[in-house]
């Protein structure tokens, strides 16, 4: 008999507790309807009360713990709030987000993947009608550039300070990132076509393709990575002529976000560039309230992947039951789609539920603003129904 998967939630700080609630709930539910083969546990860290209470963020070991699971389920890290309490514990973002990074690189979650859909219901910034058509998949390289921690400060305090902040960039994982870019551009385009929803992307001879990968760099001024970066593209695309290619630089690339977001299919970035993006993306899907986010290790199943909504812990509202669980719901649809890529049907088929559940909730209260308890259960009803 097979193993159940197992997750292991990790409430954090601010809403993040109030919006894992509705998520634990709704995990409960489809397990009892769906039959799932599936297992979960609670962990009090990382989180400032955690800290507050054993001077730390989280257990020396917890890494260790966490590979025992399938997959990590995170509310949110960061100001526990509320803000109207000026003596609340608070630790500098260097200390409550530093379990983020460690658990992206211990577990080698080297992709990031933040999915911007404009779904009916959702906030529209944009005017322009177009915008309607948002649907890009903005791919973060997620285990070394800009974040890979390595540089100090010199004379730390005094007007001769110096503060030197290192970039790492490898072919290896620069590769790795750009061929999923390509794969999943592939994967998009297949599932389009099955659905009579086609799309068509010009290529620089003049040919359409049904799919396209933008690489973003700033290569004019950040000339080494960037480089390394266009060549690997360039030596990538070659092998997949079916796909359209572009190239924009980082700063161009969020003018375009805002100007002509449907013009875009799979963007690849830096883990810099690409947090910066993937935060722009979200507004443009109808902000962080609905934005999911996965942290993904494709290679190694016998390590966990994380997933997280998009926005932070909101202490302005922590504590309230205002927040919206909107985000955390569909990160966790997409978890549970992770999790099917095993072949489990049933998981599959859970994951569709709780999927189309949101959406369509959305889609009928997108512009009221409800309670997190009243947001969960008129999610569940629908699932019930």
């Amino acid at each position: 008999m097979a193993s159940p998967h197992r997750i292991a939630i990790t409430p954090g700080d601010g809403i993040g507790p109030e919006v894992i609630d509705q998520a634990i709930e709704c995990l409960t539910l489809l397990r009892d309807r769906f039959q799932l083969d599936l297992d979960w546990d609670v962990f009090g860290w990382p989180s400032h009360q955690w800290h507050k209470t054993h001077g730390e963020i989280m257990p020396e070991d917890a890494l260790e713990q966490l590979r025992a699971f399938d997959a990590i389920l995170l509310g949110a890290l960061g100001d526990p709030g509320p803000l109207k309490d000026p003596n609340r514990y608070l630790l500098p973002d260097s200390i409550s987000l530093a379990p983020l990074l460690q658990m992206r690189k211990g577990f080698d979650q080297w992709v990031c993947e933040r999915p911007a859909r404009l779904l009916p219901g959702a906030r529209q910034y944009l005017a322009d009608e177009r915008a309607k058509d948002i649907d890009m998949l903005v791919i973060r390289e997620n285990s070394e550039g800009e974040y890979v921690a390595q540089g100090g400060r010199l004379r730390p305090g005094s007007e001769d300070e110096v503060a030197t902040q290192m970039e790492v960039f490898t072919r290896r994982a620069t590769d790795r990132i750009i061929r999923y870019g390509f794969e999943q551009a592939r994967s998009r385009a297949r599932a389009r076509a099955e659905a009579g929803q086609t799309r068509q992307f010009e290529t620089i001879d003049g040919r359409t393709c049904e799919s396209q990968v933008c690489i973003i760099t700033k290569r004019n001024a950040l000339r080494y990575w960037g480089d390394l970066y266009t060549e690997a593209f360039e030596a990538i695309a070659a092998e997949y002529p079916d796909v359209a290619t572009h190239h924009e630089l980082v700063d161009a690339a969020c003018m375009k976000f805002v100007q002509c977001p449907w013009a875009f299919d799979v963007v690849v970035a830096s883990n810099l560039q690409g947090d910066i993006l993937t935060d722009l993306a979200a507004v443009l899907s109808g902000g962080m309230g609905v934005a999911p986010s996965c942290n993904l290790n494709p290679d190694d199943p016998t390590m966990p992947s994380m997933f997280e909504p998009t926005h932070g812990s909101a202490p302005d509202i922590a504590g309230q039951g205002l927040a919206d669980p909107t985000a955390m719901l569909f990160t966790t649809a997409r978890m549970l789609q992770w999790l099917a890529s095993d072949g489990d049907g049933k998981l599959q088929s859970a994951a569709d539920a709780l999927y189309e559940a949101m959406a369509a909730d959305l889609a009928e209260n997108g512009g009221e603003r409800r309670p997190t308890r009243v947001v969960g259960e008129a999610v569940r009803n629908r699932i019930q129904a």
